[in-house]
Parts: C-alpha cells; structure tokens; sequence
C-alpha cells in the first residue's frame, strides 16, 4: 500500500507508516507525484496552542474523501516535547480517518508500542489516579474499553505480585542465552540454532559463557548487587546435555552473589523433544522454580506445518512426567493465528490445556516476523483474519476468567495479528516475576550468552541502555571477552561506580 503525503513534514512520515500499518500491509509513504499511489493524505495542520491538525484521505481514483480532525492543547517546555505532542496529534486524526474510510476499529488506538501497561504505569508514577489514566487512555489515545480494562487488571496484579516493583533499580536480574534447538520453528526470529551436528561449537560457546558468568558475577559481588530473578532462555537452554546444563547451573551457583536469595530462577524447557528424566531431575534437584513446556497448538498438522518437529503426544506425556517429577510451576504457551488454525482448533487447544492446567498460560498472536521462515514465504501460510483472529483473543480472555487465571503482563509486536497481543495468564501466586520485570523496565537485566540483550536502567531516571550480544554462536565465541569487558564498563558508567575491573 502506496500513499502519498502532502502538506506534512517529514520527520512525521514515520509516524503515519505505523499508523496505517495497523490497516494495511507493507505500508509506504512517499511525497512524490511520479510515483503511482493506492491513496492520498492531505494535511492541514495549524500550529501553536491548542494545536489543529485536519486530514483528508483521497481514493486512488479520487472518487471518495473522508475527512478528520482533532484539536488538542500541548503542555511543553521545549520544541522536542512539543514535536512528541504535535505526533500524537497528527496520530489521531489519521487513525481516525482511516477507521472512518475502512470500517476497522482499532482496539489500541494510536498505540503502536510494544510495552502499553509501561505507559499506564507512568502515568500512575506521575500522580495520576487509575480512574484520570483509563480516561487518557480512551480519550487521547483511543483505547478501546476492554484493552483498558486488562491493563489495569494487570497493573494491579503486578503491584501484588511484586510489591516493590517502582524500588528494584537497585538491583538487577540475569538473561541466559542458550541458542540452541532441535529445530528451528517457521514463526520464530530468536536465536535458535538446530543443535544437532554443532557439538564442538557448543563446548566453545559453553567455556565461554561460563567465562562470562565469572565475570559478570565479581562485578556484582564487588558492587553489593544482589539478582532478583534469573531466567534461563534461548533458543532451548535443555538442549543442551544434562551434564552441560549441571556444570552451567554449577557455574552460576559458585559465582552470583546471594545466590540463595533469588526469588525465581526459570528455565525455557519450551520443546517436550528436549525432556527427559534425566533432565527433569536435575530441575528439580536445583530448584528450579518454574519451567515452559510450549505446545503452541494441540493440532498434529500444524506442529508439523511450523517446524516443531514433535507430537501432541510428547508434549502430553512430558508434561505428565514433569508432574510425576515434582515439578509444580509449569507454565504453556499457546500462538493464536497459526497457519490453517480458526476459533475451532483454538476451542480444541484450550480444552486440552484445561485437563492439564499448568500454572501459567501465555495466548500469544502470531506475529509475522522480519527474518522468520513463515514471512519469508508468506504465500505458504494461510492464517486467520481480523474478525477470527478477534474472536480468538476475546476466547482466551473469557476462558481465562472461567478458570481461574488472572493476566499478569501483556506486550505487542510488529505486524502481529488483528492488532492484537500477547497475554501471560496465571493461577494467583504463580505468576512470572521475570516476565513482569522485563516487560516493565523498572530493573536492569543483564544478558549473558548467544543474542541476550542486556537492558541497563539507570537508577532514579529511569534511563535505559541497551548493550546486545551476538546472536550467532560462532560470533560470541569470537568475541565473548571484548563485549564482556564493554558491558561491565557501561553498567559502571550507568550506575556511577568508578572503574570497570578487567577481565
């Protein structure tokens, strides 16, 4: 979808390629009259304050026009902050245009973020009371009523969960990344590497994450920083041989500070072809406080069609010996929209999860993906439309209340869905910390390992840092030391310690 632009700035285009993203795909702006268009947009914007901006969308035809126009009052000490208001303003007008000329209502009106409950949060830290933030919400950012209603559901688990939440910047968690899986899955851009024929490049990554571990633990323990939650993912870390996966937890044990005092350490066990006694047992014996056994979908056909290279039978039946193991915090994760999947099969996937009822369930949308098998050949792969894709998310919402599960975070991603999300459910009590402090941003979190990304927040402002890992195994192994000593230096200068000490 080709649109042209006229009488708008270009540092504003951006925000218009988001805005009509949510309606379209593959969205481009442009301000040229040569190129061929499908559409025009045609701005009208007095400055000052209020601010005015009016919009007029054209056909590609010319034969029909809608019109929208939004007036809002800017509060703003500089021209920057003005700008980041003035976007808003231009946001609204377009999605209001858009939703007249295409009939489509955008659930979380002109947010386009990853993090919305991160906005509901400040707003609170602000001094807003919860009833002023929902009518924000709805008012300048045009939410829908029931996307409002589980963010603050949300926001309120959270503060019970985690009750120091707003106070955890002087602490920190860690992000091991193990990148390594039986296969690769068609939906998936994290790093995950098929693990089969790389035995030697694993020992190499492996000798040299447990360098990094040595590292980044005398770095906390000279600075008196206590984890709060440690979270092992990848790729698949039980992958990896049960000998491997004891010497990392060895590893770990020997050299992070107040070890006993962490209050969660979860493993991502994500594929059941992964599972088996042997590793069970070693979870158990390291007090493993929660794992992920992932079917994504209870359809023989799909897991096939997507990669996973199991059965609905294994993942039952390591589910089940799980259980007989001792291992009582498991939580599911389940993809609305997967290729040749409707309400049907979801209705199916949700039947089987309510006779297991593991602890947690994260309903994620599918997300088409930059770089992803499935994006590549999209033609491939038949999914559900808006409506159904709608009703799906509206099913997992009424069939978590039905049974007992509260929504504990909630994020988006790019071309996900019908505009929808991904939502973590759980019993009360059995909710991730990992999960709510990682979608929040209120704590660093360090990022050890293949493709982890350590995400340093400055204490009090709230500033973050972001410092990335090599993705690809052989890159870390190349490289582990010079990005070690690079990120203990940046965490020095964020949190006002004197020098880095070397490694």
């Amino acid at each position: 979808m080709q649109i042209r632009l006229e009488g708008l700035r270009s540092e504003f285009y951006r925000e218009i390629e988001l805005i009509a993203s949510l309606f379209f795909e593959e969205v481009k702006v442009t301000d040229s009259l040569e190129e061929q268009v499908q559409a025009v947009l045609q701005f009208q914007i007095e400055t000052g304050n209020p601010v005015s901006v009016g919009v007029t969308l054209t056909d590609e035809k010319g034969e029909q026009k809608w019109h929208a126009s939004h007036q809002r009052a800017i509060e703003a000490s500089d021209e920057k902050s003005y700008r980041k208001r003035l976007k808003k303003v231009i946001s609204y007008a377009v999605l209001q245009v858009l939703q007249q000329a295409t009939g489509v209502i955008q659930p979380w009106g002109i947010l386009t973020g990853v993090r919305p409950t991160k906005l509901l949060h400040t707003m609170l830290l602000n001094g807003k009371t919860i009833e002023e933030a929902s009518g924000i919400l709805a008012q300048d950012y045009l939410l829908q009523p029931h996307k409002i209603e589980i963010l603050k559901e949300i926001v309120e688990r959270q503060h019970a969960v985690l009750p120091d939440l707003y106070e955890l910047d002087r602490k920190v968690s860690l992000y091991i990344g193990i990148p390594f899986c039986p296969t690769k899955c068609a939906y998936c851009t994290f790093p995950a590497y098929a693990i089969r024929g790389r035995n030697g490049s694993v020992e190499e990554f492996l000798a040299g994450l447990h360098e990094e571990i040595e590292a980044v633990g005398s770095w906390l323990k000279e600075r008196n920083l206590p984890v709060t939650t440690i979270y092992y993912g990848g790729g698949t870390p039980t992958s990896i041989s049960v000998e491997q996966m004891d010497a990392l937890f060895t590893q770990m044990k020997r050299w992070i500070p107040f070890y006993d005092q962490v209050r969660e350490i979860t493993v991502e066990a994500g594929r059941p072809d992964t599972l088996d006694p042997e590793k069970l047992d070693l979870l158990k014996r390291w007090q493993i406080d929660r794992i992920s056994i992932n079917p994504q979908s209870f359809k023989e056909e799909t897991l096939k069609l997507i990669g996973r290279h199991h059965t609905v039978k294994e993942t039952l039946e390591k589910y089940q010996l799980a259980r007989e193991m001792g291992i009582d915090n498991i939580n599911m994760d389940l993809i609305i929209g997967l290729p040749n999947e409707g309400v049907a099969e979801f209705k199916q996937s949700l039947e089987v999860v309510e006779r297991l009822r593991p602890e947690s369930l994260t309903v994620h949308t599918l997300s088409f993906k930059r770089g992803s098998i499935m994006t590549q050949n999209k033609e491939k792969y038949r999914v559900a439309e808006r409506d159904e894709v709608e009703e799906m998310v509206r099913l997992a919402r009424e069939w978590t209340q039905a049974n007992g599960y509260v929504p504990y975070y909630l994020y988006r991603q790019k071309n996900i869905l019908g505009n929808q999300e991904n939502v973590g459910y759980a019993f009360p009590g059995q909710e991730s910390l990992y999960n709510i402090i990682i979608m929040e941003e209120r704590q660093t979190i360090i990022g050890l390992g293949c493709g982890a990304v350590s995400k340093i927040v400055a204490p009090q402002t709230g500033k973050i840092k972001r410092w990335p890992n090599p993705k690809e195994p052989q890159a870390y192994i190349n490289t582990y030391r010079q990005h070690i000593t690079g990120k203990l230096q940046a965490l020095d200068e964020v949190y006002g310690f004197e020098m880095p000490m070397s490694v």
